[in-house]
């Protein structure tokens, strides 16, 4: 590469060599998600070795998601090492809904410009998050977009590939009343609502990095740049052993939007509102913004990041299961007739 050079598109904003750089850089990260330890980036498509060994009916799932507003903080804390744990997060815990193991994944990194570290610290994420869903980072691409982005800025998206034998594509058609819904708690407020999130703090203008009693000692920044929890290796595992009615990954819209998504009509769920465990960064944000309950169940996770319908029979084993994969479920609440969320 050492003859591609262009001084006319370096004085348009658009440094080619920073990105060959870029590329050599992020190389280590890939390589620790392939199986072959190899990371054959820099070519026109990403390769990924296809293993259906096992599978009488494998079907393809994808995801596609990005960090969203909360990657504002990223850029006031000058921390970028962990928003492509969120970006990987928001596409595999979709795709897990299904019941599909992650194979690979690829991002898209749009920048103001290409400072290389920069873009190989947030691929250094990227690749933490495929290590934790157990899928290969098969390829990305960072562009730079000068004059429609500020130097110093960038966005950052990706999509996930999945599958699963069609006879066991998790639907909702076996649940019925009487089923119960786990809770999978969320590590803090993941990767939705931040818009909300940053008015009601004025994360420009607000104090991130002090000490906050309320959160325990931490500094408002560190609580909300914490990662989204990958949720995939301990539902794969529940998989083998249990049957699972419904499964919902609890984003934007938080539990009235999310939880439906995975009951059939004419059910709904029945929560005991002193059931969910709630973070403190959730209380803090309702005191601080004057929310009310029902805003912030409708627009948070509110410590829950993914929610599991079993039979009642199951609940037990399934808990016992998942905490033994690192998950500290418990029971949430009760499938009944109706519809919707009934928060009680």
């Amino acid at each position: 590469m050492e003859k591609s050079y262009s001084d006319s598109y370096k004085a348009a904003g658009v440094d080619i060599t920073a990105g060959y750089r870029a590329v050599e850089l992020m190389k280590q990260h890939v390589a620790r998600t392939m199986p072959e330890g190899r990371a054959d980036i820099g070519g026109f498509g990403g390769l990924f070795p296809l293993d259906m060994g096992g599978m009488k009916e494998p079907v393809l799932v994808s995801g596609t998601d990005g960090v969203g507003t909360k990657i504002k903080l990223a850029f006031l804390l000058d921390k970028h090492d962990t928003v492509g744990i969120d970006c990987v997060a928001m596409c595999v815990n979709d795709i897990i809904c299904c019941g599909a193991k992650p194979l690979f994944f690829l991002d898209y990194i749009a920048c103001g410009r290409n400072f290389p570290e920069k873009i190989a610290s947030i691929v250094g994420g990227v690749a933490e998050g495929c290590v934790r869903a157990g899928g290969a980072l098969s390829g990305g691409r960072p562009a730079e977009h000068p004059g429609l982005l500020p130097e110093e800025e960038y966005d950052l998206a990706g999509f996930a590939v999945g599958v699963v034998d069609r006879s066991k594509v998790i639907d909702n058609t076996k649940m019925k009343e009487g089923d119960v819904m786990l809770a999978l708690p969320s590590s803090g407020v993941h990767s939705n609502g931040f818009s909300l999130v940053r008015k009601v703090f004025d994360v420009e203008h607000c104090d991130l990095t002090s000490p906050v009693a309320a959160l325990g000692g931490k500094g408002l920044g560190e609580t909300l740049l914490t990662p989204t929890r990958i949720y995939v290796k301990p539902v794969l595992a529940l998989l083998k052993e249990v049957d699972v009615k419904g499964i919902s990954h609890i984003t934007g819209g938080g539990f009235y939007e999310n939880m439906p998504r995975s009951i059939p009509e004419g059910l709904g769920v029945k929560i005991a509102r002193s059931a969910v465990r709630v973070l403190p960064v959730f209380d803090l944000i309702q005191r601080t913004g004057n929310i009310s309950e029902h805003d912030m169940f409708n627009t948070f996770n509110m410590g829950v990041g993914m929610s599991i319908v079993v039979a009642k029979e199951d609940a037990d084993r399934a808990i016992k299961i998942l905490r033994a994969n690192g998950e500290d479920a418990y029971v949430l609440g009760e499938i009944v007739r109706g519809d919707g969320v009934q928060l009680v």
